[in-house]
C-alpha cells in the first residue's frame, strides 16, 4: 500500500510540473511575442495544433460519460429532471449576466470618443460575414447529425450529446442485456482519458505557440486605447462569478466558490493559455464526477451548459454592444439594447467553446438588428482575444458552478466527499483522469453476477 502511494505521489509531481511548464510557457510566449514580433505570429499553428487536439477527445468523452451515466439510471424521467432543471437554470443566470453587463456598460459608457479608420471599417465588414445569424428552426435541425457516425466526425457538440442520449436510454430499456456494452463502454471511456493525459503532456508547446502569436500581432497598443472596456469587461466577469454565482453557491450547497475554483485551478490554466473553455471541458467532466456529482447530472449538465449556459458571452456581448454604439456615435436606447441582445445571445448557442466565435456573434447580431453599426466591430478586433480569455473563463466557472448546483438540487452530490476532496484529502487522479466508484447511486444497475469489482464503470 505504501509503494502504491509513493508511485501515485509521483505521478502528481510530474503533472505538477506540466502545469509549472505551462506557466513558463506562457511567459516566454510573452517575451517573444514582444520581442520578435514577425516570428510569433509564425508560431500560432502551435496553439492552433494543442487545441484542436483536445477537441479530438470531446466527442468520445461525451458520448461515453452520458450512455455509462443515463445507461445506469434505471428511470428515465430522472434524466429528463436533470436536463430539465439545469436548461431553466441556465435561462436563469443568462438573464442575470445580460442585466449585470447592461448596468455595468451604461455606467461606464465605453466607446465614447473613438474615431474609426477604413482599415476598421473592412474588419468589421469580414467578421459581419462570419457570423450570420442563423433562424431557430436551422438550429434545432443542426442537432439532428446527417449520420450516427457523424455526430463524432463534425465536431458538433450537441450532436454528440443527442446520440449518447439516444443511446443511453436504449442501453437503459434493454435492462440486464445491455449490461455488457456498458462495460465495454466503460472501458473505451479508460482507454479515451488516457489518451487525453497523453495530450496534456503537448500543453507546455501549445501555450507558447497561442501566447507568442497574439502578443506579436497585437502588441501594447490597442490595450492602451481600449483600457476602459477591458477593464469594466474583467472587473464585470469577476463580480459576477464571487458575487452572483459564489453567493448561490454558499447559499445552496454551503460549498465556498474560492475553493471550487482552486480545485479548478489547471483547468482555468489551461484555459487561460488556449482561450478556449472547450480545451478543459473533458477535464471538468472527469474533475465533476470526483468532486461528488453523480454521472448522469456530470453527463448532462456540463455539455448542456457549454451551449447554453454562456454566462461570460452574454456579459461579452452587451458590453461589446455598448461600446460599439458609442463608439460609432449611436447609442443603443434601453430597448433596443433589450432586444438586440437577447437575439445575440440566442444566436450565441455553442460559441462557449470556440475562441473569436463571440466576435463573429457580435457582428451577426449588429448585421441584423443595426447594419449601421457593424463597422464599429472592428475596433474590439485587436484585443478580441485578450477579452476571450475572460469570456471563457466566465463560462467555465459557470459550469462548474451550475453542475454542482444541479447535483444538490437532484439529491445526486455527495457533501461529505467534496468536502474531503476540496480539503485535498482525496486528490484527483491525474494520469487515469478517473476515479471510479463514488458518488450517490441509488438507482445504480446492479453489476451482472461474477463482475468483478474493477470492471464496474456504470457506477452513478
Amino acid at each position: 500500500m505504501a509503494v502504491l502511494e509513493r508511485d501515485s505521489s509521483r505521478r502528481r509531481d510530474r503533472t505538477h510540473y506540466l502545469y509549472l511548464a505551462v506557466i513558463a510557457a506562457v511567459v516566454l510566449g510573452i517575451v517573444v511575442g514582444f520581442a520578435a514580433p514577425g516570428v510569433a505570429v509564425e508560431l500560432k499553428p502551435l496553439g492552433t495544433g494543442f487545441v484542436n487536439l483536445i477537441k479530438m477527445m470531446i466527442s468520445p468523452i461525451i458520448f461515453c460519460t452520458i450512455v455509462l451515466g443515463v445507461g445506469s439510471v434505471r428511470k428515465a424521467a430522472k434524466v429528463g429532471a436533470v436536463g430539465g432543471l439545469a436548461l431553466g437554470y441556465f435561462m436563469v443566470m443568462s438573464t442575470v449576466a445580460l442585466a449585470i453587463g447592461l448596468l455595468v456598460g451604461n455606467l461606464l459608457e465605453p466607446g465614447s470618443g473613438l474615431h474609426l479608420t477604413e482599415a476598421v471599417r473592412h474588419a468589421g465588414e469580414e467578421q459581419a460575414k462570419n457570423g450570420g445569424a442563423e433562424s431557430t428552426a436551422e438550429f434545432l435541425l443542426g442537432i439532428i447529425p446527417t449520420t450516427l457516425v457523424s455526430a463524432f466526425t463534425g465536431g458538433e457538440v450537441l450532436q454528440t450529446l443527442l446520440v449518447a442520449l439516444l443511446c443511453g436510454f436504449a442501453l437503459q430499456a434493454m435492462g440486464s442485456a445491455g449490461e455488457p456494452v456498458l462495460r465495454g463502454i466503460g472501458h473505451v471511456q479508460r482507454l479515451v482519458f488516457r489518451v487525453l493525459a497523453m495530450i496534456m503532456w503537448a500543453a507546455p508547446v501549445g501555450a507558447f505557440g497561442a501566447i507568442a502569436a497574439v502578443v506579436g500581432a497585437t502588441g501594447v497598443d490597442a490595450l492602451k486605447s481600449l483600457a476602459v472596456i477591458m477593464i469594466g469587461f474583467y472587473t464585470t466577469c469577476l463580480l459576477f462569478v464571487f458575487l452572483v454565482l459564489g453567493t448561490l453557491l454558499r447559499v445552496c450547497t454551503g460549498i465556498s466558490v474560492f475553493a471550487l475554483l482552486k480545485y479548478l485551478g489547471r483547468e482555468f490554466l489551461l484555459i487561460l493559455s488556449t482561450s478556449s473553455s472547450e480545451s478543459a471541458l473533458p477535464r471538468l467532466i472527469a474533475k465533476m464526477e470526483h468532486l461528488g456529482v453523480s454521472k448522469p447530472v456530470t453527463g448532462i449538465t456540463v455539455p448542456t451548459g457549454y451551449s447554453f449556459n454562456l454566462d461570460g458571452t452574454a456579459i461579452y456581448l452587451t458590453m461589446a454592444s455598448l461600446f460599439v454604439a458609442e463608439a460609432m456615435g449611436d447609442p443603443l436606447s434601453i430597448g433596443e439594447q433589450v432586444s438586440l441582445l437577447v437575439f445575440m445571445v440566442i444566436a450565441s448557442k455553442g460559441a462557449a467553446g470556440v475562441t473569436g466565435a463571440g466576435l463573429a456573434t457580435l457582428a451577426g447580431g449588429l448585421q441584423s438588428h443595426r447594419p449601421e453599426l457593424v463597422d464599429g466591430v472592428g475596433l474590439i478586433v485587436g484585443i478580441d482575444r485578450f477579452m476571450s480569455e475572460a469570456r471563457a473563463l466566465t463560462n467555465f466557472a459557470g459550469n462548474a458552478v451550475a453542475t454542482v448546483l444541479v447535483g444538490t438540487w437532484t439529491k445526486e452530490f455527495d457533501r461529505e466527499r467534496a468536502a474531503e476532496v476540496l480539503a485535498g484529502r482525496l486528490p484527483f487522479d491525474e494520469t487515469t483522469l478517473l476515479d471510479d466508484g463514488h458518488g450517490p447511486a441509488p438507482e445504480a444497475a446492479v453489476p451482472a453476477p461474477g463482475t468483478p469489482p474493477e470492471a464496474e464503470p456504470v457506477k452513478a
